[in-house]
């Protein structure tokens, strides 16, 4: 633990402020975020309790609750806690009262429904909203306009859902009002035609958000701060803008708001709700500067923010509190080792969405997290040093083999780690570009936990035959994977080189067009990064229809934007037959011959399980044999992860 005495970097970060006559004790909240960890009846599960209760003991100031809804009706088919009756206000107590006993504040986030943004297979078919404005995810159905008895029913289920959190123990109520939901649907011209007492004028229109916040004083008392989330910037054609946002903040603020949660984006720039690494650090700290001139009400900032953006955020003024989401669920220690000045420890979001939203929206699974298996799995996944220490051997220096040592460590045991090339394994030498920071990031964190917690590093090959693995106690084979070579012609040309290979000799390359065959997520990053870091012309042979379609969806819209953006050509449906030493030739999307010229040729044809070491020690040493990672199956690196993590706690 470092000495809280001693001055450090992140301090300004750990000084109280108040929203009402709420005092936080530092700037760092924790972002809303769904979990789907609630019981199907609509309380607080354990898990959810022990989730929160990890990030309190972590030393966040406060934090938001999220995924809880009026009702199920207003719902809408997603999972969450549902304030529609007092039954829930016992589980909501165990939750509130976990976050308060390690000192930080809970926020319950209260939503209207996500009307037009609900997916119709799982709403019924046809969503609520404002107006008859198109369904997002199927713009041929439209919304079915919600009477005036609808919203007088639901301005009382706001006024019991307030009062409950009143009784529940809540230090506030942050109003969902952001990224196009249902009173976001209310506020925008763009989709509210209503030409009702609710439509038409921005007063008219902004009569929603004014009952909601009256409802809500009714419910909760006059005494109890209100948070309003809002989206400053839509990002798109007849969106809201900035000015305004400045124009809507004031009236907000004359009608009770307490402080502002801003952001940007809306369900059409799907990249903006779910920020990718392609969009960058404190993506969305721009609008910051709209909000400072239109209110002087505290104001909360969340997207992408790293430690050190957090605390320029803080420093110049732009915002009262930094928010994080997918970094405490990454790391719940997050402000606790900042605060003791070890950022080295912080174990970084990667921000890859393929176990937080993506298992939500692809498996309705509650909520993990790639680098952090334990999530939502605290008591489950709780590590425990063992009675009796094992001697381990890890064999891979990748994320895989680095988690499988470092939870093997934590439990107490002798552990070795044998890696022939460089610790990071492929990950570490593809994550070269921009906007792989929180990759390498990744990287450096492990190699910082392997020398912190005693792992003895040995930069050599692994013999299957050395006296170690007789000796040891258990063994973990981590090897990883190789790059696929198919068999087409010319694949081992002068020209040809595989993407690890690539990344490798990045400062060598030359001549301007480049041809990746492959258009899969390694494919494209490197396609990417060369066409808008090296100045190169990139096209990419992509024989699916689409590019990186195994990326969770939010992640390969961003990708894809950015190779529309960069100039990356991307031929999809077509098929390569064969290298020759100018060029490639492919059946292209017309079913014809065509020739492209280049002057680099990458093979990106993808990765295969290098099962060598584990055939060799699992048919020696089955019994203490525990296999990891791409040796296993070649895949993404939170299931890399996540499979270290498992190897690690069965030593």
């Amino acid at each position: 633990m470092g000495n809280l005495n001693i001055k450090n970097r992140y301090d300004e970060l750990f000084t109280p402020f108040s929203i009402g006559n709420m005092e936080v004790r530092n700037r760092i909240v924790m972002s809303p975020m769904g979990t789907y960890g609630a019981n199907m009846d609509g309380s607080a599960s354990e898990g959810l309790a022990r989730y929160f209760e990890e990030r309190a003991k972590g030393g966040v100031g406060a934090i938001i609750t999220a995924s809880q809804y009026l009702s199920q009706k207003i719902a809408q088919g997603i999972y969450g806690t549902y304030f529609d009756s007092k039954r829930i206000i016992p589980s909501l107590v165990g939750m509130t009262e976990r976050i308060h006993c390690y000192g930080a504040k809970a926020i319950a986030q209260i939503s209207s429904g996500t009307g037009r943004n609900a997916h119709p297979s799982q709403c019924g078919g046809v969503p609520f909203s404002s107006s008859a404005v198109p369904s997002v995810f199927n713009p041929d159905i439209l919304c079915r306009p919600l009477t005036i008895e609808e919203i007088h029913e639901i301005m009382k289920s706001w006024e019991l859902a307030a009062e409950i959190a009143a009784n529940a123990g809540f230090d506030a109520i942050e109003i969902h009002g952001h990224v196009g939901y249902i009173i976001d649907q209310f506020l925008s011209k763009l989709w509210n035609k209503r030409e009702d007492e609710y439509g038409g004028s921005p007063e008219n229109r902004a009569r929603f958000a004014f009952e909601i916040l009256e409802a809500v004083k009714r419910g909760a008392g006059k005494d109890m701060p209100v948070i309003y989330r809002i989206s400053l910037d839509h990002r798109i054609p007849g969106g809201r803008t900035l000015e305004e946002s400045r124009e809507l903040l004031k009236i907000l603020s004359d009608h009770g708001v307490d402080a502002f949660d801003v952001d940007c984006g809306c369900y059409e720039t799907t990249e903006y709700v779910y920020p990718t690494n392609y969009i960058g650090d404190a993506c969305m700290q721009y609008v910051c500067e709209a909000a400072r001139e239109a209110t002087e009400k505290p104001i909360l900032n969340s997207g992408n923010h790293t430690p050190d953006t957090a605390l320029s955020l803080i420093q110049t003024g732009k915002a009262d509190f930094a928010m994080f989401g997918r970094a405490l669920i990454a790391d719940p220690e997050l402000p606790k080792k900042l605060m003791e000045d070890r950022p080295e420890d912080v174990r970084p979001c990667i921000r890859c969405n393929e176990e937080c939203i993506g298992r939500i929206w692809g498996r309705y699974a509650k909520l993990s997290c790639s680098v952090n298996p334990a999530a939502h799995e605290e008591a489950a996944f709780h590590i425990t040093k063992n009675e009796s220490p094992l001697s381990v051997v890890v064999i891979g220096g990748g994320v895989a083999g680095m988690e499988a040592a470092r939870t093997a460590a934590l439990k107490g045991n002798s552990v070795v780690l044998y890696e022939k090339n460089q610790l990071g394994g492929t990950l570490g030498i593809v994550a070269t570009g921009g906007f792989k920071n929180r990759l390498r990031a990744l990287v450096n964190y492990y190699k910082v936990q392997m020398d912190k917690l005693g792992v003895e590093v040995r930069m050599e090959e692994a013999d299957a035959e050395a006296p170690v693995f007789e000796t040891c106690d258990k063994i973990i084979v981590a090897a990883g994977a190789k790059p696929v070579v198919p068999p087409i012609p010319g694949i081992d040309g002068k020209i040809v080189l595989d993407v690890v290979n690539v990344h490798k000799n990045l400062d060598k390359i030359t001549g301007k067009n480049i041809v990746i065959c492959g258009g899969g997520l390694s494919g494209a990053d490197l396609a990417l990064e060369l066409q808008t870091e090296f100045d190169k012309q990139c096209t990419i042979i992509e024989m699916r229809d689409e590019i990186a379609p195994e990326v969770v969806f939010i992640n390969g819209i961003s990708l894809r934007n950015k190779l529309a953006e960069s100039g990356v050509k991307c031929r999809v449906t077509c098929k390569v037959e064969k290298i020759e030493e100018d060029g490639v030739t492919f059946v292209n999307e017309q079913g014809e011959q065509e020739k492209l010229e280049a002057d680099l040729i990458v093979n990106a044809f993808g990765m295969r399980a290098d099962q060598t070491m584990k055939k060799a020690l699992m048919e020696k040493y089955p019994k203490k044999t525990i296999a990891a990672g791409d040796c296993i199956r070649a895949s993404r690196c939170g299931k890399a992860i996540r499979a270290g993590f498992y190897a690690g706690m069965q030593c």
